[in-house]
Parts: structure tokens; sequence; C-alpha cells
């Protein structure tokens, strides 16, 4: 016999009691499955409205950013970077042409991470009043959460206004030969390893693979770069990849375009890895990273008990609400439209307003972009930095994107050599811009940037992008001198003629 504790009366904190054998029963507003930064801001935003909110997380409370992926990486990345701006700096470079200290790298990233521990975060979802349940959730029809728990303990959840799939991606392993036992890297081994291999090939010349190309190879590994397409950082603007590639490359790389892998041999799964290409060709290296692709985690959330596919992406409106429901919302990764966590958590803000708004009866405006409960930018302006060397920055549509929709535009670019506060960044600065303006409207639809220290210009461009900010007006946007903000009085200038 169960006893079901209807926690609205008690701030989001009400426990429910077992007689005898059985589930405990407890009752929420809302239920979010995943907490990690996803997870963690819906609950946050439907509190915030009033509701009452209970988080369900297997792992860690934080999630993938904060302890394999955004966090990390950048920590790793952050000496690479900030070694490689100082040695184009007069009267310093000298100081710094040493190696990095990668065992205090490694370490200051275990504190970065919190050494993996996420008592921080549980305190924080204590302080807003959102009830944790430790465990492995899954839906049991509609509105309903089972949660299975660490010791074998059940918690049966229901939820009166919705239930917030943010269960976020993992990464994906292609089908090759001897690639199971030879213990690949994924995004989550490259970004937690406590040692320097001597040697790292990664496959994939994305987001993931040119990030930790860039970190691996500045604290001392050999890299070598296996890419299947013709150039790096496929979704930007092809200048943008091109310079990156040439930078790796300046620096030791060996990057090797149109390949594809046949597979992989590590003998016992230790030791040296052999990664054979198509041809007969082959690299030799101490780990190999794969980064070809992420798939979303959905595929034990009981989905089938609600007419949904296991194991798919989730689609949804503009309110994050799936489709062909009034309850389930898919936040973040799980729904493909932007995997960014940035972009998840503005999703979160959306859907957190939206399901609060029907919680008290208003029904948010269909299809009214930017409101408050529309995530317009997961379509106009998604913004992106790539933590390499030189950055790498986007938001919008790409020329090729905006031509693909049918805008009649204009792509102007400036080399940013020209820009006066480029030159005392860094001497012999390398970096290139690039501005798509709609010449029917004179807005910009998108903007790209390549060059050390450009990830800072990327939310003014975000801000003219989601601002549809005429070109007549930007022109008033006056630029401190001198700084590399000047970059976009080049870009108006170029456009201006």
């Amino acid at each position: 016999m169960t006893r079901t504790v209807d926690a609205g009366q008690d701030q989001g904190h009400g426990h429910g009691h077992t007689h005898g054998h059985g589930a405990e029963e407890s009752t929420y507003d809302v239920v979010v499955l995943g907490a990690g930064p996803v997870g963690e801001n819906v609950a946050d935003r439907v509190r915030a409205a009033g509701l009452t909110a209970a988080i369900v997380e297997a792992e860690l409370i934080g999630g993938e950013c904060s302890y394999w992926a955004c966090m990390p990486s950048k920590a790793l990345l952050r000496p690479a970077i900030a070694r490689s701006d100082a040695r184009k700096v007069a009267g310093l470079r000298e100081s710094v042409y040493g190696p990095l200290d990668a065992l205090e790298v490694l370490r200051h990233r275990d504190t970065v991470v919190g050494h993996w521990k996420d008592d921080g975060q549980v305190d924080w979802l204590d302080s807003i009043g959102v009830r944790l349940f430790r465990g492995h959730g899954r839906l049991a029809g509609p509105r309903r959460v089972a949660v299975t728990g660490p010791e074998g303990d059940e918690h049966v959840l229901t939820a009166r206004h919705a239930v917030a799939v943010c269960t976020g991606s993992r990464a994906v392993l292609p089908e090759l030969p001897g690639l199971p036992g030879a213990r690949p890297w994924t995004s989550r081994e490259a970004t937690s390893s406590d040692r320097v291999p001597a040697r790292l090939t990664v496959v994939g010349g994305g987001v993931v693979g040119v990030e930790m190309a860039t970190a691996w190879q500045a604290l001392g590994a050999k890299v070598t770069l296996l890419v299947r397409g013709g150039g790096l950082l496929p979704r930007m603007e092809p200048f943008v990849g091109e310079r990156v590639a040439a930078a790796l490359a300046m620096r030791g790389a060996d990057i090797r375009t149109g390949v594809d892998v046949a597979a992989v041999v590590r003998d016992g799964g230790t030791g040296p890895v052999t990664v054979v290409l198509e041809g007969g060709d082959h690299v030799e290296g101490d780990e190999v990273l794969f980064a070809t692709g992420r798939a979303p985690r959905t595929e034990d959330l009981g989905l089938e008990t609600v007419g949904l596919a296991p194991g798919s992406w989730l689609d949804v409106d503009d309110s994050l609400r799936v489709t062909g429901t009034d309850w389930l919302y898919a936040v973040g990764d799980v729904n493909h439209r932007a995997l960014l966590t940035h972009q998840g958590k503005y999703q979160a803000r959306i859907a957190g307003a939206a399901i609060g708004a029907r919680a008290h009866g208003t029904e948010p405006a269909a299809g009214e972009s930017w409101s408050a409960h529309t995530a317009t930018a997961d379509h106009a302006a998604v913004p992106q930095v790539v933590f390499c060397d030189p950055e790498a920055a986007a938001v919008g549509l790409s020329l090729a994107e905006a031509e693909r929709a049918g805008h009649r535009v204009r792509a102007v670019d400036v080399d940013m050599r020209q820009v006066a506060g480029a030159g005392l960044y860094a001497q012999g600065y390398q970096g290139q811009a690039r501005m798509v303006v709609d010449l029917e409207r004179e807005v910009v639809l998108g903007a790209s940037f390549v060059g050390p220290g450009i990830g800072e210009l990327l939310h003014s461009a975000t801000v003219a992008v989601v601002g549809e900010v005429p070109i007549s007006r930007l022109w008033h946007a006056v630029p401190s001198y001198p700084t590399l903000s000047e970059t976009w009085l080049r870009l108006l200038e170029a456009y201006r003629g």
C-alpha cells in the first residue's frame, strides 16, 4: 500500500511514505528528467512561476556540460590559447616559449569540475525549492515518471502540468571492426583524461575534434586529425575551417581530409592503437578519439508508454512541447534543434515560461516570433564559439544557408589586419570577418569571425541579428578605439562601399 503526497503543499519538498511494499508516490506540478544545465533551468523557471518541481538525475547534478564538456574542455584550452596570444606580444613572447605545465593544467581542470562531485549543485537545487530524486527515471504513461534509485528504491512521480525531458545527448561511436575492444576515447574521456598521450589520433573535424586536437596538441601530444569531408568545422563559413586547419598544421598537426576509417586495431585493449584507413593506409597512436556525432539520451526513458519511439530525437513546437502532446516537453539536445549548452538553457527559459503560462490558464500565442514563450532564436540566431586557436565564432545564417533559404543577400568580408585593435592585440594578427546582409530589409542575417580573441565579438553580432537592427542604425553604433570591435566599422564600410 502506498500513500500519495501532494508536494504542492510544501514548496516542492513533500516526501511520500510507503506502507508495506511498493513505490513511494508524490505529486508535483512539473517533473524534470535530467539535471544538467537545461533541466536545472527548466526547474528554476517553473519554480519562479510559482509551480512545484521535482528533478530526476542518474549521474552528477550539473550534467555533461559541467563535468565532461564545456567546463573541462575550456579549462584545458584556456592555457593553450593564453600562451599562444602571449607569444604574439612584444616583450612577453620570450617569457612563454617553454612547454605548458601539463600536470598543473590537469589539476586546474579537476578543480573546475569540482573533482567530479556535485555537492554545490545539489545545494543550489535545495535553495530554490526543487526536490531531487537520484536514480533512473522512465515515463510510466502520461504525466507519470517511475524512478529507480541507486539502492533499488522506487518512486512514482505524477506531474499535474508537465514532464520535461532534458536528458541531453551522448557521443556515438561508429560500427567499425575492432573498435569495441580498442577502448576509444569519446568526448568524455578526452576532457577527463589524467595523462597526456604521446600521440593522439582524432577522428572527426567538427567542434569536439578541433577543440580537443587544439588542447592536447598544446599539452604535448602529437596530433593526427582524420576528416571524412573536405575541411574542418563544416557548419561554418569555409574560410573559418581553412584558417583553423592552417594554424593547427603550422603547430605540427597532421591533418588528413577526405579519408574514411575502415577498422581499429588495439591488441588486448592496451598499448598502441592503429587506425586503418580505406585504401590500406594506417595511423598509429597511443589513444584515438572518435568525435563523429551525437545521439539523444532517450533510449531507456519509457517513451513507448506514451506512443513515442525509444532512442529517437523528440520533435517539438517553438514552446518546446512535444508534437502531439499537451503535457510533454523536450528541451535541449534531445529535440535536435541546436546541440549547444547555452541554446538549451535558452530553450529552458522559454519552456519554463510556457509551462507556467499554461499552468495558470494562459495559452501562449502560437507562432508569435520573439515572444516570451517562443524559441525563435533556434531558427534565426544560434551563436557558437569554437575555442580553438585561432578562435572561430558564428551566429545566424552563413552565406550558403541564406541563399538556400531564398534570401537575396550580400556577404562582405574584412581582413582583420585592417583593424587597429587587432594589431595591438597581437603582432602579426591573422583574422577574417564576414557579415551576411539581407538586401531587402538591410538587416544582418549572420556573421562569422575567425582570429585571436574574437569570441567576445560574437554577442554584438547576436544582438544585431536578434534585434534585426537596420544597417543604417548600426552605422551609429560607434565601436571603441582601438578594440577588436572596430571590425564592425570595417564591415559596415565594406558594405556601404
